[in-house]
């Protein structure tokens, strides 16, 4: 039996930023991670992902400007050195992120985490006990449960594919196939995308998803609402028949490729929690208190996507929820980890789309009276000048404060300039005092002032 001050159970932003922050004020610390070190963020996530995205980017930039500037109509991604350059980026941060925590005095467990009572925790052959013990796991691919779910592929394995397959299908209308779907097309690949529901990429405003839907139809992407799954079977020459039931219509296509990215639920089921007398809920995590703790286990702690609680399962929230649980651990903060900060979100498709604050039914619900500012805004001089049609912009603000409720952008640059509207609702900017910064001219970010 080893005995620790605290065990940390994932060594992703919010594990890595818990473990950290304690041993860095002397407390005796092991961190157990059941993959490489680093997380999935950082190994097989967002920022891998962004190296993709990039060259998705760099082509629809220069098939943009094809119509009038160059010749490049016939550009498209070289995937095998894409992957290549993808992993050149990655390659060293399980052993970076090692050294790290190791250099803290931290001890870095590499093996699946069980626990074997409330307060012990069993790795391989070794026994690990504390008297805090922080859940920080992430989430997990949700579970497939139609015939032939083992012929799909996950999303990270997708970015480790050496060459891309003709003709891919994409399950689910959130972020992962629409972000992959806008990077596979341009390389070269036919792609379908389809989505259970009548309108993918809910708690967007429809207004901003019709105009990426429009763009992803334009540039060859086939998606398909109301669409589900049945079965998939996999033929001799490889390539996989999936019958799906579109619209209350039976059919069935052939692809090489089938991709899930129909949602990510907590990573919890390995760990036998019942044995550390621990609540949870599948869909939504470790049950906790503002504060992060267990309801049922007050020794076990609770941060990030594995956690139930009222924020979006996104990186920021998993940083910060890190850093509020770090300061609370060691006595030098009450905060709760569960605060309602303003958090914005963006996905990254080619253009990307980007919301945060209040959308207009949430709004309305809250009984905000409010003047809502949208335009296309494909047609501002911004805009037009790198041939970019999708743009378009939702702002909410407040009639008797002047203060922005909400702000949702499709465009180019949208990930970016989400962040100036993150900034004004966070600490109170009017409308009017966006509109008085003299901005740098001309850039994206200065449209924002006639956006307000």
């Amino acid at each position: 039996m080893t005995k620790k001050d605290l065990i940390v159970l994932g060594a992703g932003p919010s594990g890595g930023r818990v473990a950290a922050m304690c041993a860095d004020k002397g407390l005796d610390v092991a961190l157990i991670e059941s993959r490489e070190f680093g997380g999935t963020c950082a190994l097989r996530g967002c920022n891998p992902k962004k190296v993709l995205v990039h060259a998705a980017e760099a082509v629809d930039a220069a098939q943009n400007a094809a119509r009038n500037l160059n010749h490049a109509d016939e550009i498209s991604i070289d995937w095998e050195s894409l992957i290549e350059q993808k992993e050149s980026f990655v390659q060293d941060i399980p052993e970076n992120a090692l050294e790290k925590f190791k250099g803290k005095g931290i001890e870095c467990v590499l093996g699946q985490p069980t626990f074997i009572s409330d307060n012990t925790i069993l790795v391989g052959d070794r026994e690990f006990a504390a008297e805090k013990i922080v859940i920080a796991t992430g989430a997990r691919p949700r579970t497939l449960e139609f015939p032939g779910h083992e012929h799909v592929t996950l999303s990270d394995q997708f970015m480790n594919l050496k060459s891309l397959p003709k003709r891919i299908l994409f399950i689910g209308g959130g972020y992962i196939s629409l972000e992959f779907a806008h990077v596979a097309i341009r390389a070269g690949s036919e792609v379908t995308v389809i989505d259970r529901n009548e309108r993918p990429l809910k708690g967007f405003e429809p207004e901003i998803v019709d105009a990426l839907l429009e763009k992803t139809e334009q540039i060859g992407i086939d998606f398909r609402a109301n669409a589900t799954v049945q079965k998939i079977c996999s033929s001799d020459d490889g390539t996989l028949a999936v019958t799906l039931d579109a619209d209350n219509a039976i059919e069935t296509q052939t692809f090489d490729l089938v991709v899930h990215g129909a949602g990510r639920v907590p990573n919890l089921d390995a760990m036998d929690l019942q044995k550390g007398s621990i609540d949870f809920c599948k869909n939504k995590g470790v049950l906790v208190d503002a504060a992060g703790r267990s309801k049922s286990n007050k020794r076990v702690f609770a941060v990030g996507d594995c956690a139930a609680t009222s924020n979006p399962m996104l990186t920021p929230t998993a940083n910060e929820q890190g850093r509020q649980l770090g300061k609370a651990l060691l006595g030098e903060e009450s905060e709760d980890v569960d605060q309602h900060r303003t958090i914005a979100k963006v996905v990254f498709t080619v253009p990307q789309v980007a919301a945060v604050g209040k959308t207009k039914a949430q709004a309305r619900a809250d009984g905000d009276d409010f003047e809502v500012k949208s335009e296309d805004w494909s047609q501002w001089g911004s805009v037009k000048k790198v041939n970019q049609t999708a743009a378009h912009f939702t702002i909410l603000v407040d009639n008797h404060t002047n203060k922005i409720l909400g702000a949702h952008l499709i465009g180019p640059a949208a990930g970016e300039l989400i962040n100036i509207f993150t900034m004004a609702i966070e600490f109170g900017i009017t409308a009017s005092q966006i509109k008085s910064v003299l901005m740098g001219y001309p850039t994206f970010s200065s449209d924002i002032r006639m956006m307000v």
